[in-house]
């Protein structure tokens, strides 16, 4: 009698805090970050007529219509810092997070097919968005300096310091943001679609609530100021002005609370998300 030695070489559960929220699988599935990012940034502007030129009429556009809209009909000031400078510091930080956070908010309804098909680690999807924006945000950036570079040979006193060095851990605070709140709404929209519309409206309004077409000096109500300061964002923003141009507002209390709300967020965003996928194809 033959005797069966056939036994399970993988097993696939369901990821929970004790497992870590499956990060080591997704450390051991790394490689596939990777080719999704490639597929991301070769898809993207593939068949357009400009290809990567949009990297950069983009925040130049923005900046040309906030400095007609915001500077000179709404005459709204920018601490003494030339208006295109000050526009596309803000630009730049917020395109980068905002489209990081639609992307992954989308995950599930985006990658629908893909994930019905075929199992891997479900946070490969949405870790690839965000470090794909980077080569996007990282040309966008570079109009930014050149900009900066034309005022300073021009004469203008911008006044950069060492808080500028900040810029890495700024970075990635906004990553874990747009990660962890886009892993929230993307468990939220699964089951609840007509959130979808109010996330567009939510994000619009959120940058109008983020010191990005005005300083936070400009806010005097002091009550408004400080409910502005509850903003995650708001302290990324003002350090990193702050640190490239010595204008703005800096402080190491509003930024260890935003990098608090954004682990607290992070760590709520990857549990919803691992709780959700289980039954997501039945509501999909």
């Amino acid at each position: 009698m033959a005797i069966d030695k056939s036994y399970w070489t993988t097993e696939i559960s369901p990821t929970t805090f004790s497992k870590g929220l499956g990060l080591k699988e997704l450390w051991q599935k790394k490689y596939l970050i990777w080719l999704f990012v490639k597929r991301d940034i070769t898809v993207q502007y593939k068949q357009t007529i400009f290809g990567m030129g949009w990297y950069f009429i983009s925040p130049l556009f923005t900046m040309f219509m906030y400095i007609v809209v915001f500077g000179r009909i709404a005459g709204i000031p920018t601490d003494d810092v030339p208006q295109p400078v000050f526009y596309l510091s803000g630009i730049c930080l917020w395109e980068y997070f905002s489209t990081c956070l639609t992307e992954v908010a989308g995950t599930f309804q985006t990658n629908a097919a893909l994930f019905g098909k075929v199992y891997f680690p479900r946070l490969v999807s949405p870790i690839s968005k965000v470090v794909s924006k980077l080569f996007r945000f990282g040309l966008q950036l570079s109009t930014f300096v050149i900009v900066y570079v034309l005022f300073v040979a021009k004469g203008v006193n911008l006044r950069p310091n060492w808080y500028l060095l900040l810029f890495p851990v700024l970075l990635l605070m906004m990553q874990c943001l747009a990660l962890g709140l886009g892993l929230i709404i993307s468990s939220l929209t699964t089951k609840y679609r007509d959130l979808t519309n109010f996330f567009g409206v939510f994000v619009s309004l959120w940058m109008y609530a983020t010191p990005i077409v005005y300083p936070l000096s400009y806010v005097t109500n002091e009550t408004l100021h400080k409910i502005m300061l509850f903003n995650p964002m708001t302290a990324i923003i003002e350090t990193f002005k702050y640190g490239a141009y010595g204008a703005g507002e800096f402080s190491w209390t509003a930024l260890g609370y935003s990098a608090g709300v954004i682990a607290v967020l992070l760590v709520m965003g990857i549990a919803m998300f691992n709780r959700k996928q289980k039954y997501f194809i039945d509501t999909i």
